[in-house]
């Protein structure tokens, strides 16, 4: 299934091309590392799962927005016709709480894709079914690889470990007016990121919702590499407001491993790359990480992963009074709460993963 923030064919082209120059120019006596022939069954299955989901990430728009249009021009034409006025009927939906699909979130595919890693689902607290939360994750990283497994999927076994917590996870509103594609994200238990659907999720009477928010977005991405604890947070308060004026607790969560799973081609501030990809993410609201790891085939370059596991520690709720209007004193009081129970909740656990001691969480 793809997550968060589709990309153009453009940027697998662009990304594959320079990460390719780099290996061939820069590195000319860099020998290829194939992977061996007698891998077993369960990994080969393991790789295919995570190549379909890099595939959707980076193609499944176009495919379908391609398929959509297709159809009109063949005598398949009416189903295109049947599907747009359900399209039109139906729009709502991805502002409603979606249309989740359990075969769908708890196929073997993901299965697969979390052993891959693996990705691991750390409880720290009691998750009250009565009562409704909002879910700061962090980091987004490249492709968000841990708030998909965990709350798009039960893969890590999300409905067993927080018993009467259905879990919602929010993603940019654009991909929601992709034909067919539309219908696949909300299977999966996904949102619009639009503050209305925000408000119908945790506006549950008798609790038990649970909507993850991946506050970095898109921009926090051109972060996202080996070692890196930044985090795009000292400005971002629009889920603190949401969750004032529903009452609603804040839980930080943070994925340990999200930034080691991909290289990312060197973009520091002021250079022309970074420029760019920062225009793009103002246009566009997507932004264009160039990002390369390994291959199908082999362990030296291309746009799958790194086989290096991912740890998402959920941390303990943070009681949020109920107002309906908010004043900008008491959003960054909350705010500074959470920014406080968010680095704690970091440097209580990064020695259980292999962060360095004297690592940590830097907002900007």
């Amino acid at each position: 299934m793809f997550f968060p923030k589709s990309w153009s064919f453009v940027c697998f082209l662009f990304s594959w091309k320079i990460t390719g120059w780099n290996l061939m120019h820069a590195e000319p006596r860099m020998k290829i590392e194939f992977a061996p022939l007698s891998l077993p069954l369960q990994r080969r299955l393991q790789t295919a799962a995570v190549v379909q989901w890099v595939f959707s990430f980076l193609c499944l728009a176009q495919c379908c927005t391609a398929a959509f249009i297709a159809l009109l021009f063949t005598r398949f034409w009416l189903l295109s016709v049947l599907y747009a006025a359900w399209w039109f009927t139906d729009r709502e939906a991805p502002l409603r709480g979606g249309r989740r699909i359990h075969m769908v979130r708890n196929s073997a595919v993901w299965r697969h894709m979390k052993d891959f890693f693996p990705v691991s689902l750390v409880k720290t607290a009691e998750l009250d079914p009565r009562q409704n939360y909002l879910v700061g994750f962090h980091p987004h990283g490249v492709l968000a690889v841990g708030a998909f497994i965990n709350f798009g999927t039960e893969a890590t076994g999300f409905s067993t470990i927080f018993p009467g917590i259905t879990p919602h996870l929010m993603m940019l509103s654009l991909w929601f007016r992709v034909p067919f594609l539309r219908d696949y994200l909300m299977s999966g238990g996904l949102v619009s990121s639009d503050k209305e659907s925000a408000y119908h999720v945790l506006q549950k009477p008798e609790g038990g919702n649970l909507l993850a928010i991946i506050v970095g977005g898109a921009q926090e991405a051109l972060e996202a590499r080996p070692g890196s604890c930044t985090l795009l947070l000292k400005n971002r308060k629009g889920f603190i407001r949401v969750a004032i004026e529903r009452g609603t607790p804040l839980v930080p969560a943070f994925s340990f491993g999200e930034n080691e799973l991909f290289d990312q081609v060197s973009n520091p501030k002021g250079s022309w790359l970074r420029w760019i990809q920062h225009r793009l993410q103002q246009i566009m609201g997507i932004s264009l990480p160039l990002f390369h790891a390994r291959g199908i085939f082999q362990y030296s370059f291309g746009l799958v992963p790194y086989r290096r596991p991912v740890y998402t520690v959920i941390g303990k709720p943070i009681p949020v009074l109920k107002k309906h209007k908010p004043t900008e004193e008491e959003v960054d009081r909350v705010h500074q709460k959470y920014l406080e129970e968010l680095s704690k909740l970091f440097e209580e656990h990064k020695a259980k993963y292999n962060v360095p001691e004297d690592s940590h969480l830097e907002f900007i």
